[in-house]
């Protein structure tokens, strides 16, 4: 190899971390600049670095739903404000029909010129706390329409040239319950922008213009080139898979979610055929929103560090229903859409097992619960919080299932205790994990959380999303399925009431709320579990001693936590029936 390729593939090395640390830099910018929880403790926001085209060229460790939605984002941008793009503007959006995913997520987008140049641009997403609409949040799972969701902003020029377009800040600030919140993180996010920008132009300084973009066209093919190395070596096939949500939160049926992936080649396809027509709830999702879950699907089971950008796309292929619950057709609400792509996420993952059988887990959770609490203080202004409680993820081909973490598509955190009460309207009496929760399996799914909350002012509003209660966690070869999510209202007392999966409600003062999340689903035989990993599991409370009976065959002493019986020796390949169930499927 010659001196000038190791230069070459140095200087290629160097500048790949660097722009990679930039978008990092971005995100830890808004995390430490962000007003509201649940930016600034939940991490609900993203940040990417894009090339003068709209390529994603790097992406922040952050939110991967986001992060595939950016491309869209980016050409309604261009095609908005095409040749008057200028140095100094920032653009914003959050329609979902013009490049944005839901009203809560509003994209800021700021150009980086080097020389008078146009170099590329530094992209945030932000979750905000309330954009207005009937309920607080914004995300309520009942409405019907987008225009009761908030305020829609299409591609539209925040700061030009510098300037800021007060009357247009104030005239959003005007529609949202916490309007200071919104300015804050709004500002964090052109904060972050500006930190990516400087970066950004920096490398262009540093490597001359025309080096910086083949290293940018390098970087894109490096992706492309790993990603369909990943691909020809699996199994050409068409692999199928169908799921469902448990309904719509207005009564509904399951919504079925279907999925034919075709691996021919170093080429795939993702046909969503027979997918729901989308609902007339607040589930709907964007195309581009399906197809980030499958960006963030096929990055899962790939299992490799292959950098997240354009070049990474460029294999996929995508049928996606024109007005179906996956690609939702104005005026759809759209604000509970999350649910979607947690959706898509295990059904493709289900379709891919076969195909990598020794990489995709068993289902999750099905996706964070979420509560806002939204309260009217006696001066009208308003207080939401936002309780965001990540459950569990399915197990592995080779280990048990992660507890109490975000799932695959989102990167959240839970929302901490002290943030949720440190405005005095609520309490939280109890946080932790449920024993017998998680898939039976020769590797475990991961177990449920709870959180118990009181609300502590009268006539406060309380949103749920929730799900996989009736479609339950799948598990996979012979894994048990994960035990179902729950939502009680008064937990404990003697007015206990079991709520739906997704509901809006008003309580008073003192009413006392538990959510569960589902667990998730298990891998292999549970016959075939190490008997010492079940006992494990009784000490550190994660399965009770019947329940190591009942799903494994496992015997234990609770006095002494000993194994007296190892019913596992005769029946090592003999799963139980009981605990094979899948509430997912492949399609015949």
């Amino acid at each position: 190899m010659s001196n000038n390729t190791l230069r070459d593939a140095a200087t290629f090395e160097v500048f790949r971390n660097a722009i990679s640390g930039l978008a990092d830099e971005m995100a830890i910018t808004i995390l430490r600049t962000a007003h509201s929880q649940i930016v600034a403790s939940s991490m609900d926001f993203s940040a990417a670095l894009c090339d003068a085209s709209g390529r994603i060229v790097a992406q922040a460790n952050t939110c991967p739903v986001h992060l595939g939605s950016i491309p869209d984002a980016m050409a309604a941008i261009m095609d908005a404000f095409g040749d008057s793009i200028t140095d100094g503007d920032v653009y914003i959006l959050n329609d979902p029909d013009l490049g944005g995913m839901h009203l809560p997520d509003i994209f800021a987008v700021a150009p980086t010129f080097a020389h008078g140049s146009l170099v590329g641009f530094a992209v945030t997403v932000v979750n905000h706390t309330d954009v207005g609409g009937w309920a607080a949040g914004s995300m309520a799972v009942q409405s019907t329409s987008i225009f009761a969701e908030g305020v829609q902003i299409p591609p539209s020029r925040l700061v030009s040239a510098g300037t800021t377009n007060a009357t247009f800040l104030d005239l959003i600030l005007r529609n949202v319950r916490e309007p200071e919140l919104l300015r804050g993180d709004l500002e964090s996010q052109l904060a972050a922008c500006h930190a990516g920008g400087i970066g950004l132009q920096g490398l262009a300084d540093k490597y001359g213009r025309d080096e910086f973009d083949l290293l940018v066209d390098e970087l894109l093919d490096y992706s492309e080139t790993l990603v369909r190395s990943q691909l020809d070596r699996a199994p050409n096939g068409h692999y199928t898979f169908e799921d469902q949500i448990d309904d719509d939160g207005l009564g509904s049926d399951p919504i079925p979610f279907v999925v034919a992936v075709t691996i021919d080649g170093a080429d795939i396809t993702f046909d969503f055929t027979g997918s729901s027509p989308q609902v007339a709830s607040a589930l709907n999702a964007t195309a581009s929103f399906t197809r980030s879950a499958c960006y963030a699907s096929l990055q899962g089971a790939l299992g490799s560090d292959i950098p997240a950008n354009s070049g990474f796309y460029r294999p996929f292929t995508f049928v996606i229903p024109a007005a179906s619950i996956l690609s939702g057709q104005r005026p759809a609400a759209r604000g509970a859409r999350g649910l979607v792509a947690y959706r898509v996420i295990d059904t493709v993952l289900g379709a891919l097992a076969p195909a990598f059988p020794d990489r995709v887990p068993a289902a999750g959770d099905g996706g964070p619960n979420s509560v806002a609490v939204g309260i009217t203080e006696a001066d009208g202004r308003s207080v939401i919080l936002w309780d965001i409680l990540c459950g569990s993820w399915g197990a592995t081909p080779t280990g048990d299932g992660n507890d109490g973490i975000s799932p695959l598509g989102a990167n959240l955190a839970n929302t901490p205790i002290e943030e949720l009460e440190q405005s005095g309207h609520i309490r939280i009496d109890g946080y932790g994990y449920l024993p017998d929760s998680g898939g039976p399996g020769a590797f475990r799914g991961g177990v449920s959380t709870y959180r118990d909350m009181t609300v502590l002012h009268d006539g406060a509003t309380v949103q749920i999303r929730s799900d996989r209660r009736l479609s339950v966690p799948y598990g996979l070869d012979g894994g048990g399925s994960g035990a179902p999510s729950q939502n009680v209202l008064d937990f404990g007392t003697e007015s206990e009431q079991l709520l739906p999966a997704k509901p809006h409600l008003t309580v008073s003062a003192g009413s006392r709320h538990r959510q569960v999340t589902a667990g998730g689903g298990g891998y292999g035989n549970p016959y075939s579990r190490d008997p010492q990993r079940v006992l494990d599991d009784v000490i550190d409370g994660k399965v009770t001693v019947a329940g190591a009976l009942r799903d494994y065959g496992v015997a234990i002493d609770a006095d002494a936590l000993t194994i007296l019986v190892d019913a596992t020796r005769d029946a090592r390949m003999n799963p139980l029936s009981s605990t094979s169930s899948s509430s997912g499927r492949p399609l015949s």
